[in-house]
C-alpha cells in the first residue's frame, strides 16, 4: 500500500466520521507509528463511539465517501458483530471501524489527543489505551506493539489503570488468563 493511498483513506474516513458528528479515534498500527514505534502498516483501524449512532447515516456518510463494505450484507454483519468492515475504493486501503460501547472507550475517546498523521488532523488513542486494546487482540504483533509502547512510553502510562481495565474486560470475554499474560510480558518474573 502507497503513503499516498493510506492518505486518501484516512482524510476519506475523517470527513465521514467527522459529518455523522460521533467521536471517533484512530486506534491499530497507525496509532502506533503515531506513538513512535516505527513499524509498517497497510490498513486503517479505528472506532466511533456507538450509542445513537444510526448505522444507516453513519452508512451513506461512508458511501459518499468512496468507503464502501468489503464483505457481503456488510451492515447486517456491523450490527451483529460491532464492526464495519470497509475498502476505501479508489486505494484499496482497507479499514475496520469498530463500534465503541464500553465506559474504557468513552475515555479513551474523550482523551484522544489530535494529531497530524499523513497530513491529516484526526484523534488518535493515547499509548495507555493503545496498550489496552492491543492486549484484548494479543497476537504476536500486538504483543510486540505493547513492548516497544511501554519502552516510548512508561512514564506516560497508568500501568494499574491498564491492568486493572485489561482484567475486567478479560474477564468478561472469558479470557481470564489475559492479564496474568499481560503482567508476564510486562513485569517479567512478576506473575
Amino acid at each position: 500500500m502507497t503513503e499516498t493511498g493510506l492518505k486518501r483513506a484516512l482524510a476519506a474516513l475523517s470527513r465521514a466520521l467527522t459529518a455523522v458528528g460521533a467521536p471517533f479515534m484512530i486506534i491499530g498500527g497507525i496509532a502506533v507509528v503515531a506513538r513512535g514505534v516505527p513499524r509498517h502498516t497497510d490498513d486503517v483501524d479505528a472506532t466511533v463511539w456507538g450509542p445513537g449512532l444510526d448505522l444507516e447515516v453513519l452508512h451513506r456518510q461512508l458511501a459518499a465517501e468512496e468507503l464502501v463494505f468489503r464483505i457481503d450484507d456488510g451492515l447486517a454483519f456491523a450490527e451483529q458483530n460491532q464492526i464495519l468492515l470497509l475498502i476505501h475504493a479508489p486505494s484499496k486501503v482497507e479499514i475496520d471501524l469498530s463500534l465503541a460501547w464500553l465506559p474504557f472507550e468513552e475515555t479513551a475517546l474523550k482523551r484522544a489527543p489530535r494529531e497530524r498523521l499523513r497530513g491529516i488532523v484526526v484523534p488518535v488513542a493515547r499509548a495507555e489505551d493503545i496498550v489496552i486494546y492491543k492486549a484484548l487482540a494479543w497476537r504476536d504483533r500486538d504483543r510486540s506493539d505493547i513492548v516497544q509502547l511501554m519502552a516510548l512510553h512508561r512514564d506516560d502510562i497508568d500501568l494499574e489503570r491498564v491492568l486493572g481495565v485489561v482484567t475486567q474486560l478479560a474477564d468478561a470475554m472469558e479470557l481470564s488468563e489475559r492479564a496474568r499474560e499481560l503482567t508476564r510480558l510486562l513485569r517479567p518474573g512478576q506473575s
